[in-house]
Formats: structure tokens, C-alpha cells, sequence
């Protein structure tokens, strides 16, 4: 922060930048045609523009999954990140939405659907739409984005019981102005404006104008003797359209009520009585567009807890989907234009799901599920943002604590391996993108099994997020008030235990089960406390350098049936095989694996040499293992063991080479000296006894 203070008009000045330049201005009917000639894609429909709009802010094939990651939800670029998402199955089902609505931009039939995504309580489903929302309303605001409709002028000129407060009215469904052209001339502008567009898609309108609309175009062509040149040049106005959710304007937010005050009104809209005394009952312009469907045309529907409405509410999506128009009471039908997101939680879809009279309801929707992330460091990374985003105290939080939270949700989601040769940490790590060394766990068929037992999907079930992130919070406040300056797995495991059965949302039959998962991710900790304690008390980079440069000059010497220097003496000798398998043993790399391993080794080197980055042992997770286990086997024989037994036995130089270790791994001292008496004990006892 450089302390200075913006002035009036700098604020003025970057507001003014943020709105688009032709938004207060008013153009020709004529403009209108040029503009569209020149840019087609301006006339897009609503699916159209929201399927540009994932492309317009990048993305990102994997091809491991087969995934496009759409950066506005990997790295949410507008807000510098903030509101990320992690995880490959809610990338997988974002790639899954974008799909269904670049369909329907092509007409396919996902335009004529409701998008319903499914999912527990926290997967992201809100998170996602939400950010959807925002992203369109960007979108709108930049030039690539840009769309336009109407308003009528000049109207008590001609229609004489016009009210003149209703002089200009702007077209009440934000309809595109191209809808002003009869079908057939509008057909062979848009024949024209095909064979210009760059685009998957076609262009297609086949709208009529809103009741109101219709009606002064039907009076003005009256008074022109059908001179449709005259009305649009002396009543019609264009002018930018961009959504804002706020204003209702292309992107609205429907919530269920209760079901004794549900009406359909607030889908469709109502009479506008005040003007009933001025227009008559029966007028088009006695209309009220305010319901939800009107507010969202050329836009966003976005309906919360969608399935919670009565079935009778639900019919009007039927029409608004399949017909893509809507029929308000005592009124003429309304064509819109509009992307249909759902949102619904698991019991509300069973309930639906196995109801025979929802048949055709269920038959116009796509779900897409977004069940809870599966790679506990991807989850990791939610409480990290969470903390990011947060006002934390000055607090240190420890290695291993966010990702053991991870993990112990992860282990509430995922389905028992049916095997008893993984075990569901095992699995948990394999989802992860770890595999035991030597072992032989398939990752593919793990999750095909899963998908099998589970009733819909893995995943959709467990413990969410936002009962962990709680926790988090809880866990750091309290250490806070214990004057307590870190956060380490020890205190949020207390939390999870201390309030785990004190959470509505987690059933009472699963108690004694989120209970053994979590005692198996303290011993999963435990294990790599004792790593990390031994990091600190034997870990030297320059030998683990000098031992890794060792073990590739000999492996690549064994790959080319080649020889190598000798350190010593300098004569060509053969690869060592006894120091290979020193190193390859802290793998438990059997015998018959050995050849699969050095040439994985060989490959890495190789890729890494063409990419132009040069060797380090450090780099290669697995040799890195391999080499740190093989040193302290090497060094564990000059280390005071009986020190971290008895505090008398530690001198103070010592004690602080140790926390100085563990402080190098990102450790505060605080949370080092717990560490060291959490682990420092269990590795002094293993060590002593053999």
C-alpha cells in the first residue's frame, strides 16, 4: 500500500472506464443493420452468447481426463483468483454444463432444457452458478459481448390514448431489435448474416414481439400505412443492453416461497394495475413483465432449490423450456430467450426422481452433477482460499494441516474399496495421484467400482466443505485465545472430533464411521510428522545432490550397457548395482520392477533435458523418497536418539538444529517444537528398539 488517497475524480475516472462507451446513447434502426453486417454474433441468442462467453476468458485442455478447464472457474481472472475452483470432478462437470449449452447454441436441443445441477449440500453448485452469473455480466459489458434492444418513442404522437407518462417505453423483454422485422425480411437479413459469421453456430430468430411491443407496431404501421421504414425510423430507438442482477436485467434469481404463497405470477408476470384505470383490463399495455422469466430474457435464469416448488409451479417451466415461450394468465403467449440453470440438493431430486407424474419435467431437464472434490490436497486448496479471502489472525498454519483436513473429508465421500488390497487411505492417496511404491493400484478401475456401488455417483455424499471450513475457524480462534501463535492437524483434528456428532447435516448412523476415518488420518499424519522429523535431524541437500548425480550416471550407464568413471581412481567400471538398489529399495521396488524404474528415471531426465531445465534429484518426487530414506539410513547412526526421548539430554545447539530443520520445511518454531514432541518420541523409540 503506498498510503495515498484517490481522489474524486480518479474514482470518477475509473468508474467511467467500466462502462461500455455507447451505453447512454440512442442509435437508428439503420446503424443497427450496419452494425450487425459488420459483427453478426451481436444478434446471438442467449445460449450462443453464454457458450462464446466460456471461450472469450480461455481455456485449458486436459488430457488425462479429457476435461476443457474454462479459466473464469480455474483461475477466475476478474477477481485475481478469489473465487477459484479445485478438483477434477467439478471441473469435469463445468466442461459437462458448457457442453449442454454449446449444444443448444447449435439447436441441438439442450437450448429447449433445463440445466439442473445436482449435488450435495457444498459441492459448488451455488458457487458456480453464482460465478456464471457474475462472468455474464462482465461479458455483456465488453465489446465482445455486446448486445442491444429498443424502446419506443415519440408513441403519444400517434397512438392517441397513449398515457404520457408512457411516451417512450423500452421494449419490457429486452427483445433484440432484429424481432422489429417481419419474418420474412428478418429471415434474409439473417440468410445474410450467416454467411458472414465465424462461428459453430447459426444464427436463428424466430420471435414474435411481446404483447406490448406488438401492439405499437400494430397501431404505428396502421398510421403509416404499413410504411414499416417510417415507424422504425421515427419510433424506434436502439440501445445497449447489459445485464445486471441487481437491475433484474438477462439475469435473474428465482427462490422458492412457501408452498401455500407460491404463484405463478412470479414467473410469468402480472396485470399492472395502476394502469388498468388508464389501458383496460384487457390491453397489452396493462402488463406487468416482471416476473421471473421476463426479467431473465436474453440472459440467465437461475431457479434455487428448484425442485422444492409444487408440481403445478413446475408446468411452467414446460412450456418456457420445450417452447421456449411462456403463457401468463389471461394474457397471449410470450417467446424468450434464455439459458435455464437448476439447482437442487440430493433428497428434493429422490423424491422427484421416483414420482411418475414428474415424467415430463424430468424428461426437459439435463443434469449435470457436481459432486464434492475427491483429490484431498484439490480440497486443501478450498480452505486455503477460504482463509486467503479471510481476515485470519496472525496465526501460522502448519504442514499437513489443511491437507489432513482434505483427507478426511475425502475419506467420507469416496465408496469402500470392495478389496482388501487397497485400503480406503490408499485409495484416497491414489485419487490423489499418489500410488505406493511397488504397489499396483489401479486408479480407473478403483473409481469404475465406485461408480457401480454408489446410488448415483461417487462422491455425492460425506462430509461438506463448509462443515470443515467451520471447524478450521473455530480451531484458530481458539488458538488465538489460547495466545496459541499456529495452527497445526493436532487442534483441528480436536475440533472435528469435539463436534462431529454436534452437525445437523451428518446422520447419526455415519458417527462411528467418520470417527475410525479419523483416527486412520492422525496415524496417516503421524507417519509423515515422523518423515519430516527425520528431514530435520538427517537431511542434507548437498548429499542428497551428490547421491542423486550418482544414481543417474549409473543408471543411464545400465541403460546403455555402458561403464562409469570411478570416484576414486577413475577407471571405467561397471554400473553399481549395489548402490542402485540401496537406493531403489527404500521404494520397495522388487527386484523384477527395477528396469520399469530406471527407465521412468531416464524419461524424466530426458524430457526435463529437452525442455531445457537441468537435473535435480529434488525435482523427482519419487527419487527424492528414495534418496532422503537411503541418507538417513546412511546418517541415523550419529543422531542422539535418547535426546528426543528426555528434554535433560538436549542441549539447547542441538534443540535448535532440529527446530531449524523443521523451520526450513515451512514450520513456525512454535509448531516445530510441538512436532518434535508429537513425533521427535515415536522416531527415538522405533530407532532405539531395533
Amino acid at each position: 500500500m503506498s498510503g495515498e488517497i484517490d481522489t474524486l475524480e480518479e474514482l470518477s475516472n475509473q468508474y467511467r472506464d467500466t462502462v461500455p462507451s455507447d451505453l447512454r446513447d440512442a442509435k437508428t434502426f439503420d446503424w443497427y443493420l450496419e452494425t450487425i453486417a459488420a459483427d453478426p454474433k451481436v444478434v446471438r441468442n442467449a445460449h450462443q452468447r453464454v457458450a462464446d462467453m466460456f471461450d472469450f476468458y480461455g481455456t485449458r485442455y486436459d488430457e488425462e481426463t479429457g476435461t476443457v478447464e474454462y479459466l473464469l472457474a480455474s483461475e477466475d481472472p476478474i477477481n485475481d483468483g478469489e473465487n477459484r475452483f479445485f478438483g477434477r470432478y467439478i471441473h469435469r462437470s463445468i466442461h459437462e454444463f458448457v457442453n449442454k449449452v454449446k449444444s443448444g447454441s447449435r439447436g441441438l436441443g439442450p437450448d429447449r432444457r433445463i440445466k439442473l445441477l445436482l449435488g450435495p449440500v457444498g459441492s459448488g453448485k451455488s458457487a458456480f452458478d453464482s460465478q456464471l452469473r457474475r462472468y455474464f455480466e462482465d461479458y455483456t459489458h465488453r465489446e465482445e459481448g455486446r448486445m442491444y434492444t429498443f424502446r419506443w418513442s415519440n408513441l403519444c404522437d400517434v397512438v392517441p390514448d397513449q398515457d404520457p407518462a408512457d411516451d417512450v417505453v423500452r421494449s419490457p423483454m429486452n427483445q433484440d431489435p432484429i424481432v422489429l422485422l417481419p419474418l420474412e425480411q428478418r429471415q434474409r437479413v439473417i440468410d445474410g448474416l450467416n454467411e458472414r459469421l465465424d462461428a459453430p453456430y447459426s444464427i436463428r430468430n424466430e420471435q414474435s414481439l411481446d404483447p406490448a411491443s406488438s401492439f405499437y407496431m400494430d397501431r404505428l404501421l396502421a398510421h403509416y400505412d404499413d410504411d414499416l421504414q417510417q415507424v422504425l425510423e421515427n419510433h424506434v430507438e436502439i440501445v445497449r443492453l447489459v445485464a445486471d442482477e441487481n437491475k433484474r436485467e438477462c439475469i435473474e434469481t428465482f427462490e422458492p416461497k412457501d408452498k401455500k404463497n407460491q404463484d405463478e405470477t412470479e414467473l410469468t408476470g402480472d396485470v399492472n394495475y395502476s394502469k388498468i384505470a388508464v389501458y383496460g383490463e384487457s390491453d397489452p399495455r396493462a402488463f406487468d413483465y416482471s416476473g421471473a422469466f421476463c426479467n431473465a430474457n436474453r440472459g440467465i435464469f437461475s431457479g434455487e432449490e428448484l425442485l422444492k416448488l409444487q408440481k403445478e409451479f413446475l408446468y411452467d417451466f414446460l412450456h418456457a423450456t420445450q417452447e421456449q415461450t411462456i403463457k401468463p394468465k389471461n394474457n397471449p403467449r410470450i417467446d424468450i430467450d434464455q439459458v435455464i440453470v437448476g439447482r437442487t440438493n440430493m433428497p428434493e431430486y429422490r423424491e422427484k426422481k421416483g414420482d411418475e407424474t414428474m415424467e415430463a419435467f424430468n424428461d426437459r431437464t439435463k443434469r449435470i452433477d457436481f459432486p464434492y472434490v475427491l483429490e484431498y490436497e484439490e480440497e486443501s486448496e478450498i480452505y486455503r482460499k477460504l482463509l486467503t479471502n479471510a481476515d485470519v489472525p496472525d496465526i501460522h498454519v502448519e504442514p499437513h494441516t489443511l491437507e489432513m483436513a482434505g483427507l478426511f473429508g475425502v475419506l467420507t465421500r469416496i465408496e469402500e474399496p470392495d478389496t482388501e488390497e487397497v485400503g480406503i487411505v490408499q485409495k484416497a492417496l491414489a485419487y490423489n495421484g499418489e500410488t505406493s511404491d511397488g504397489d499396483d493400484v489401479d486408479v480407473r478401475k478403483l473409481r469404475e467400482e465406485a461408480a457401480e456401488k454408489a446410488e448415483i455417483a461417487e462422491a455425492m455424499e460425506g462430509i461438506s466443505p463448509r462443515f470443515i471450513g467451520d471447524e478450521i475457524a473455530e480451531a484458530i480462534m481458539d488458538s488465538m485465545h489460547r495466545g496459541r501463535t499456529h495452527l497445526s492437524p493436532l487442534a483441528v483434528f480436536g475440533h472435528f472430533e469435539t463436534n462431529l456428532e454436534n452437525h445437523g447435516s451428518i446422520p447419526e448412523e455415519n458417527f462411528e464411521r467418520y470417527h475410525r476415518y479419523l483416527e486412520l488420518v492422525r496415524e496417516e499424519y503421524r507417519e509423515r510428522a515422523i518423515e519430516d522429523v527425520r528431514h530435520a535431524l538427517a537431511y542434507d541437500v548437498d548429499e542428497i545432490r551428490r547421491q542423486g548425480e550418482k544414481y543417474m550416471d549409473h543408471v543411464m550407464a545400465y541403460i546403455d550397457d555402458d561403464t562409469v568413471p570411478d570416484d576414486l581412481t577413475g577407471r571405467d567400471q561397471e554400473p553399481d548395482e549395489t548402490f542402485l538398489r540401496a537406493v531403489e529399495e527404500k521404494l520397495e521396488i522388487p527386484e523384477d520392477r527395477k528396469d520399469d524404474f530406471r527407465q521412468e528415471v531416464s524419461n524424466w531426465v530426458s524430457r526435463r533435458a529437452r525442455e531445457g531445465e537441468g537435473f535435480s534429484p529434488t525435482d523427482n518426487d519419487r527419487l527424492r523418497r528414495a534418496l532422503e530414506r537411503k541418507l538417513w539410513d546412511d546418517k541415523k547412526h550419529n543422531i542422539n536418539f535418547s535426546a528426543l526421548v528426555s528434554a535433560n539430554e538436549l542441549d539447547d545447539d542441538e534443540r535448535n538444529s532440529w527446530v531449524d530443520g523443521l523451520i526450513d520445511q515451512g514450520y513456525s518454531r512454535a509448531g516445530a517444537l510441538e512436532v518434535l514432541e508429537f513425533a521427535g518420541a515415536e522416531v527415538a523409540k522405533s530407532e532405539l528398539e531395533d
